[in-house]
């Protein structure tokens, strides 16, 4: 006989619990408290646990950066950068690289699946997640991305790295790939392409470059359900998960745990399209891209033209926006077969499993 799950009611609901233990209670919709949010991630962080470690590296900032700079201020500058570290140190480097706002966090589930078979390392943007900020605005450009990973791929010294990027982390992997064509022997390039146009780029930019004082864990939930309306069969789980790592408490709330100036410097370059064509033509390894097939980013005709390189193989992923979560089994175990050239070649579409309910990130804070 199958047990019915406790009634859930207006004020309160239940986690679930282990074997041989109480489900524990807390407050639901707008009573939700941060106690119980953290009460709440507890399970979302259970298996990660022991999984992986974290640490620094210094990423230098060198003078040919630092030409917005006072004269009499100019000189390499260490800001320290954190890391995620998975997997036997010995194996195959997969270096993991997020979006504007992304943490390594985000990575969590990805590393986790490929942790196995590689070395997986998820890298903090200067500005995001547990690194350090830049010393002025006009530090956070592309050109510095692209050294950070220079520098943190030349001081791992293991020879050329498989590079997975989402968003911004896809761009300035492309660009890396250009000037330091050494570094890199595989590329993913997560629902980004060679061209993203200054609409679409502005409107994000929109979208972030704001800032948000979350004082209940329902504005919280609001704010990013609506964000991940396009993100695909993502559970429920994985997305509180990332809003912990994404924010950070402040003044009886949460903020977002980002330099808002890192976002304020995007806001301006993204007036511009972002052409990396020449960076494109020039590369010569063997790239997987994952397509969101709702995504308005990588554009079909974009896509198209990427299609013609000798080398590309494309997984479209379905009911899914820009930068899919890589989180799903599905997704972990092709982008493993493409890592180890077992895939198939050209293009296909990956099954998505069923989608999951959302309750606290469906926009509405009613069970």
């Amino acid at each position: 006989m199958t047990r019915a799950a406790p009634p859930m009611i207006p004020d309160t609901a239940l986690i679930p619990a282990s074997p041989g233990e109480s489900p524990q209670i807390y407050t639901w919709g707008d009573a939700m408290t941060w106690d119980d949010y953290d009460l709440l991630v507890e399970r979302t962080l259970a298996p990660f646990e022991g999984c992986f470690h974290t640490a620094d590296f210094v990423y230098r900032h060198p003078l040919a950066l630092q030409a917005h700079w006072p004269a009499h201020q100019r000189k390499e500058t260490p800001v320290r950068l954190t890391y995620t570290d998975w997997g036997d140190p010995e194996a195959p480097v997969l270096l993991c690289v997020g979006g504007i706002a992304n943490t390594a966090r985000r990575w969590d589930y990805l590393a986790l699946g490929l942790s196995a078979t590689h070395r997986v390392l998820c890298l903090d943007w200067p500005g995001r997640g547990q690194s350090d900020w830049m010393p002025t605005q006009g530090d956070y450009t592309l050109d510095t991305n692209v050294e950070v990973l220079r520098q943190f791929l030349e001081a791992l010294d293991r020879g050329p790295a498989a590079v997975v990027g989402s968003s911004l982390g896809g761009s300035t992997a492309l660009a890396l790939c250009q000037r330091h064509p050494a570094l890199v022997h595989r590329l993913i390039l997560n629902d980004i392409g060679p061209y993203i146009p200054a609409e679409r780029r502005t409107r994000r930019a929109q979208a972030v470059a704001r800032h948000y004082v979350f004082r209940r864990p329902a504005d919280l939930f609001r704010r990013l359900g609506a964000s991940a309306k396009n993100d695909g069969p993502i559970h429920e789980d994985e997305l509180l998960h990332n809003t912990y790592f994404q924010t950070k408490p402040s003044e009886g709330g949460r903020i977002y745990r980002h330099d808002p100036r890192a976002l304020q410097a995007y806001a301006e370059e993204a007036q511009e399209s972002l052409e990396q064509w020449q960076a494109w033509a020039r590369l010569d390894i063997p790239v997987l891209v994952v397509h969101g097939m709702l995504s308005d980013a990588l554009l079909p005709d974009t896509l198209a033209e990427m299609k013609q390189k000798p080398g590309v193989t494309v997984m479209h992923v379905p009911d899914t926006g820009h930068t899919p979560a890589l989180s799903d089994p599905h997704q972990i175990g092709f982008l493993l077969d493409w890592l180890e050239s077992r895939s198939p070649e050209g293009d296909f579409t990956c099954l998505n499993p069923p989608a999951a309910p959302r309750h606290l990130f469906a926009g509405k804070t009613t069970p």
